[in-house]
């Protein structure tokens, strides 16, 4: 017996719905490998990004030329840049301002750090509550086009006087494939937005650790008068 399975006559054969369920499963499939896509080279980026920047900071340049680079650049920063950009201009405002107050200073500075970190790990993390979303649904929605399809393959057999199973057949056969593209669209956002939520809670750390390296070294400088 040759049977071949044609996964586009399935689809022009299938009932209405089921074709809308399947429609919308291709359409969240796309639109995830696009977002996966983006927000890998996106954290790749930053990644690099960092280390670029953190390996110049460590370097022994001085601090207020490294500043000054920065700050030419501020429409362009991100990741480290924009948290050593934030917190020194913050530092330099304090102190102009609040000379002798060195604790008021450093407070002022670890805040505006810490909303400088929560917003570039916002960044990081655009679009991935959309890849949880489709990884957490689209077996569900795939599922529902199985059940309406079966039950509409049922509901037409039983309308004949002599069911077989060629039949039947092709109705449960179009109203599977309506599941396996629920997992085709789930299992690789599933993989993606574990692999890069990982990515981003490293960057997230790598953030606050370099904060808080960069403050202890402006604590001291506030502490000893030194700019």
């Amino acid at each position: 017996m040759n049977a071949e399975i044609s996964i586009l006559d399935l689809f022009l054969q299938a009932s209405f719905l089921v074709k809308v369920v399947m429609m919308i499963l291709l359409g969240m499939s796309i639109m995830s490998w696009a977002m996966i896509l983006k927000r890998t080279k996106a954290l790749s980026a930053a990644e690099k990004q960092a280390a670029s920047f953190e390996d110049r900071f460590w370097s022994g340049t001085d601090l207020a030329v490294l500043y000054q680079d920065v700050k030419n650049r501020k429409d362009q920063l991100s990741g480290s840049e924009e948290i050593f950009y934030s917190g020194f201009t913050e530092f330099a405002r304090l102190r102009k301002n609040h000379a002798a107050e060195a604790n008021f200073v450093m407070d002022g500075t670890a805040r505006a750090m810490r909303v400088a970190v929560s917003r570039e790990v916002e960044s990081l993390e655009t679009h991935l509550p959309f890849l949880a979303t489709v990884g957490s649904i689209s077996p569900y929605i795939g599922l529902f086009g199985t059940v309406w399809g079966i039950m509409h393959a049922f509901i037409a057999l039983g309308a004949v006087k002599q069911a077989t199973l060629a039949m039947v057949a092709p109705g449960i056969a179009e109203a599977l494939v309506a599941t396996a593209m629920g997992l085709f669209a789930a299992i690789p956002a599933v993989m993606a937005y574990n692999r890069l939520t990982t990515v981003v809670s490293k960057l997230e750390m790598n953030y606050a650790t370099f904060s808080e390296e960069f403050h202890s070294i402006l604590h001291r400088q506030a502490m000893t008068g030194r700019e």
